[in-house]
């Protein structure tokens, strides 16, 4: 098993601010919340958004010196130093293949919902639509 990396928390001049620069106020509305009407009268609004990582995993073929251990459903997974890891590229090999089109497909031409992406800078360089 690799030794996992230990990284320091973050300082920073923000820290324990409520509101900091001239337009972030983090302060909320307390027990006044503004009062909010949805067009025909909708009781709630959703906003659906899709992640698009696939590509953007550590990978020995991406030039990494290990796999992938964060990002996938493989609970626990721990990076394999100088080794392909078979499950996890599989994962994200559907993924940009045949899983996020399926998803977006489904909902935006069987549906006709909108939603948001999410994406990884070097997943879409490396999948471009």
């Amino acid at each position: 098993m690799s030794k996992e990396k230990s990284y320091p928390l973050s300082k920073h001049a923000n820290d324990g601010l409520s509101t900091y620069g001239n337009s972030r106020n983090m302060i909320g509305y307390a027990n006044s919340p503004p009062n909010i009407t949805w067009p025909n009268g909708a009781k709630v609004a959703l906003n659906l958004v899709l992640n698009y990582e696939e590509g953007g995993e550590n990978c020995l073929l991406h030039g990494d010196t290990e796999s992938e251990k964060l990002l996938s459903e493989i609970v626990g997974a721990g990076a394999i130093p100088n080794q392909r890891h078979a499950n996890m590229e599989s994962l994200y090999d559907y993924g940009s293949r045949a899983g996020y089109w399926r998803l977006y497909n489904l909902l935006t031409k069987k549906y006709q919902v909108p939603c948001t992406v999410f994406a990884v800078g070097m997943a879409l360089e490396r999948n471009p639509p």
